[in-house]
């Protein structure tokens, strides 16, 4: 049997899918299985797959039925001794699965080693850095405070861990992955690989499922709620900080649709909550950019707003608003 199963679910994928695979089957690790939930394709996904030799490649069709349905059903699927997920539109490099093993035997406690992540765009092209926080060991606070694993795609989980914590949450509409990151470190130590090794792609400008704000941000909100409810006390007296978190984040997704009235109010709101929550960005630098931007996307066409943005500066880089992350409020 494989030592690794890799679980890819994929609903119309064929701009990306073959890339995807390939950046699984041309790991320096090979012990692996790959296996490909077709999440109901109407495209041409399953022909590419079926057009990819690889005995290592198993491919299952189910009707459509979203994501984390079709990471569970991959799951009863793998063989292996460790379990890893990949989007089917994001990338690894050639030796992420290698090295997040290795940190793994390295650290026979810990149950889940990830990696650093970077954006790119449609063409392959790097957009920004994510967070590159490097936390070992019990990391559920600061997993709560920021989801620095950041993906779906990121880490590698030793497959009796996922047995103990059970499935991905069906009944959340948003924020599945960090749900189940938040389930295995309430439990088990973490071990990082402080390399970018997950290339997250993202789609700025777009209405695809990833950018509904609206829709991870009462995903979020049961995250949050679920996990502070079983959290002990010297973590529930950071909700304000999470929340503010969160919604930072929130923000900078939010700026990064398509201009418009209905996203320059979806900014503003989710602004006044993070600043409600920490009042202490009132003097941030950041701000006033900020505030601007919001005010922009609600008058201008995308052209004209990023024609604008792009002389003021990147104002959506998340770097911006991740200075004011709070990730050890004490």
């Amino acid at each position: 049997m494989p030592l690794i199963s890799v679980v890819i679910p994929a609903y119309n994928a064929e701009k990306t899918i073959k890339s995807t695979v390939e950046s699984v089957l041309n790991q320096s690790f090979s012990d692996l299985e790959l296996i490909v939930i077709n999440d109901g394709s109407k495209d041409s996904t399953l022909d590419i797959l079926s057009n990819i030799k690889d005995s290592r490649l198993k491919v299952f069709s189910h009707s459509n039925s979203g994501p984390q349905i079709s990471r569970n059903r991959g799951i009863k699927e793998a063989t292996g001794e460790y379990i890893s997920f990949l989007d089917a539109d994001d990338l690894w490099t050639p030796d992420k699965l290698e090295s997040q093993f290795n940190a793994l035997q390295a650290n026979l406690e810990a149950a889940v080693a990830y990696s650093w992540t970077d954006w790119i765009d449609e063409g392959d092209r790097f957009l920004r850095r994510g967070t590159h926080i490097s936390a070992t060991g019990d990391v559920f606070a600061k997993l709560l405070l920021i989801d620095f694993v950041e993906s779906g795609s990121n880490p590698l989980i030793r497959r009796h861990a996922l047995e103990a914590v059970g499935s991905f949450d069906e009944a959340l509409v948003g924020g599945q992955d960090w749900d189940m990151w938040l389930r295995l470190s309430a439990k088990f130590p973490f071990t990082v690989v402080s390399s970018p090794q997950i290339l997250y792609r993202k789609y700025p400008n777009s209405n695809s499922w990833s950018n509904n704000v609206e829709r991870q941000e009462i995903g979020f909100k049961r995250v949050i709620k679920k996990a502070l409810s079983e959290a002990p006390d010297s973590v529930k007296r950071y909700q304000k900080d999470i929340i503010s978190n969160r919604y930072k984040c929130l923000i900078v997704d939010a700026l990064e649709r398509p201009a418009g009235r209905k996203r320059a109010l979806t900014t503003a709101r989710f602004l006044w909550i993070a600043l409600k929550n920490d009042p202490s960005l009132l003097r941030a630098r950041v701000l006033a950019k900020v505030v601007l931007k919001t005010a922009l996307v609600g008058v201008l066409s995308d052209r004209q707003a990023q024609a604008l943005f792009n002389k003021l500066g990147n104002l959506s880089d998340v770097k911006a608003l991740h200075g004011y992350l709070r990730l050890d409020p004490s």
